[in-house]
């Protein structure tokens, strides 16, 4: 399933292509993905102009210009590509799905532009959904969602107050959406070990008695932006179906620090520990803890 820096990156290369561009002609291939297409989908999407293309935590938002606002979500295997005069376009360096099977192609749009904008997925468990601007925040998929982990809102001051009192381990708490909206597993691990902090440790540990942060909060928020920055600048990790252009893997996954390197020599200069890996809410934990307290 692509992370956040994975849909950022394809949020950033579609803005320039779908911005200004009315939707001519709308094909829906089937009556389902994840979930049953809404009903009128077709309807309500033909003839509207975008205005916006954003994202929330994993989720892409179109914003057309009646203020209806599809929801795409691309689950395990849904990938987006462009493709104008014959050829196909890429979203900045890189793009989802060229090597994919037509037969996968479950939804087109035909852009005012001449450019087609396809959805495939083979494993069907991405979806798009409506909704409008005004009813957006209160949506079920976005009513409990907590601050975006690259926005200003996720200070240490948050995050303490969040982690408060809370006797969970630190990585469940910020796996949790109503936390940190869109962070995930391979970042969390990343962060942790930037920041030089146990995975192990109570998110209590975040908080001093009164709730304002302890130093560990004040050096984690920092990483948790640094991360996700770093990932989305070497073009996402390539796990299982994230692929370039070309069919060649993104660039983060080359600097993992401790993610899938359990067994091996920790990277900081000086340690000298080994990574670790255990299973913490189902989710596999990757640490040093010779550096990581």
């Amino acid at each position: 399933m692509p992370e956040l820096p994975e849909v950022e990156i394809v949020r950033r290369g579609l803005e320039p292509v779908l911005t200004g561009a009315t939707i001519v002609r709308v094909e829906q291939r089937r009556a389902d993905l994840r979930f049953p297409f809404p009903e009128g989908f077709v309807q309500r999407l033909e003839g509207r102009t975008i205005v916006s293309v954003s994202r929330r935590a994993k989720y892409l938002l179109v914003t057309l210009s009646d203020e209806t606002v599809l929801i795409i979500h691309l689950g395990m295997s849904g990938r987006l590509s462009v493709a104008a005069g014959g050829a196909m376009r890429t979203f900045g360096d890189y793009v989802y799905g060229t090597s994919a099977s037509e037969k996968h192609d479950h939804v087109a749009l035909t852009l005012s532009s001449g450019t087609s904008v396809i959805y495939n997925d083979p494993r069907r468990f991405g979806f798009m959904l409506l909704t409008t601007a005004r009813e957006r925040e209160t949506h079920p998929l976005f009513a409990e969602l907590g601050v975006e982990p690259l926005g200003n809102a996720l200070n240490a001051a948050y995050l303490s107050a969040k982690a408060h009192g809370r006797r969970t381990d630190l990585k469940a708490f910020l796996l949790d959406q109503r936390t940190i909206a869109g962070l995930g597993n391979i970042y969390v691990s990343e962060a942790l070990h930037r920041a030089e902090i146990s995975p192990r440790r109570s998110a209590a540990s975040l908080a001093k008695a009164d709730g304002t942060p302890t130093a560990r909060a004040e050096r984690l928020v920092p990483q948790i932006r640094a991360v996700l920055t770093a990932a989305i600048e070497a073009g996402g990790s390539s796990l299982r179906d994230y692929r370039h252009t070309d069919g060649t893997s993104g660039g983060f996954q080359k600097e993992f620090a401790v993610y899938g390197r359990a067994g091996e020599a920790c990277a900081r200069p000086g340690c000298g520990g080994i990574i670790q890996r255990l299973v913490q809410s189902q989710r596999a934990t990757f640490y040093c803890a010779s550096c990581q307290r």
